[in-house]
């Protein structure tokens, strides 16, 4: 049987307009039972971990909080129907950490102590609202640095400084980053030492070849090298972020839609060997069952779909 992947990443809005063009319109009319339809279908492909992205975008939380107004949305509490749903799917939920500064502004937010204490204060108000969810299986923490040969001494800070609240809050959850740069990660010992320093369970890297930063032909020896450097620090189990994406135009500034499954397949063969766990970026928007009463993404977001579900099955 294939490698399938282990899971995808969830949000309730894109939040680069452009690139959510062919279906951020959808998600904004989306009714409860569409967020649980969405759940139903990804559990369906043998998806077990759904990564919820951000908690909040845009000074507005999709939750009632005291941090910030409830988004403008029709479901009067999204989070709670997707983990409802997720328990009876027996799917694993990370809740995001985020965003509750400017999401362009990664490297501000993790050392902004503003910012930190309003995702703490965001994140004691998920936990009483929602902790009582078996799904709710952990903490993703989406103000991602670049790796530039290695982790940042403030990155490294900002994700210990998480995890230590997520501990207090939360002791048997799990926590989660899926970094960017992994092309750039040398993987040698000054590389293992940081990531030795870093108090996370699972890093899922993403494989950057939707952003066309890595050539698929490549991600086989960034995992391989990944992997050597995971053993070696002894922390932190290696997960990849497989994009399912490509451009309709220029990079980060048009829509995202669907990639030829022909090229997914070979990024996930280059992966599985190395990693303990397949991410996807992403189901919601790039893949659709064609009869979807709740259908978002662009039409061939169906072809892949049905591709997928063909590999699946072999």
């Amino acid at each position: 049987m294939n490698r399938k992947i282990d899971g995808t990443f969830f949000e309730f809005r894109h939040h680069n307009t452009p690139e959510g063009k062919y279906w951020n319109p959808a998600l904004e009319k989306f009714s409860g039972e569409d967020w649980r339809q969405k759940i139903r279908e990804i559990a369906e492909i043998q998806m077990e971990y759904i990564v919820v992205m951000a908690t909040a975008l845009y000074d507005k939380c999709y939750f009632k909080s005291k941090v910030f107004p409830f988004a403008d949305m029709p479901c009067s509490d999204p989070i709670e129907e997707i983990l409802d749903e997720a328990d009876k799917c027996n799917v694993k939920v990370f809740l995001g950490n985020g965003f509750y500064g400017d999401w362009t502004k990664a490297g501000y937010n993790i050392k902004s102590k503003e910012v930190i204490e309003r995702s703490f204060r965001a994140m004691e108000e998920l936990t009483a609202l929602y902790g009582h969810h078996k799904s709710f299986y952990g903490w993703y923490f989406p103000d991602e640095t670049c790796i530039i040969l290695k982790f940042s001494k403030d990155f490294v800070k900002y994700v210990n400084l998480c995890t230590a609240e997520c501990h207090k809050l939360t002791p048997q959850k799990k926590t989660l980053i899926a970094t960017y740069g992994t092309n750039l990660a040398l993987a040698n010992g000054a590389y293992v030492k940081t990531l030795s320093e870093l108090d996370v369970d699972f890093i899922a890297y993403q494989d950057e070849v939707g952003v066309k930063k890595t050539k698929v032909q490549r991600t086989e020896k960034i995992f391989e090298r990944l992997k050597k450097a995971h053993d070696k620090a002894g922390r932190a189990q290696l997960w990849a972020d497989i994009e399912l994406f490509d451009f309709e135009g220029m990079v980060y500034k048009s829509a995202l839609v669907p990639a030829k499954f022909e090229r997914i397949e070979q990024q996930i063969k280059n992966a599985a060997p190395y990693c303990d766990k397949l991410l996807s970026y992403q189901y919601l928007g790039i893949m659709n069952p064609a009869d979807s009463l709740s259908f978002a993404g662009h039409p061939d977001s169906a072809k892949l779909y049905e591709d997928y579900k063909k590999y699946l099955s072999k």
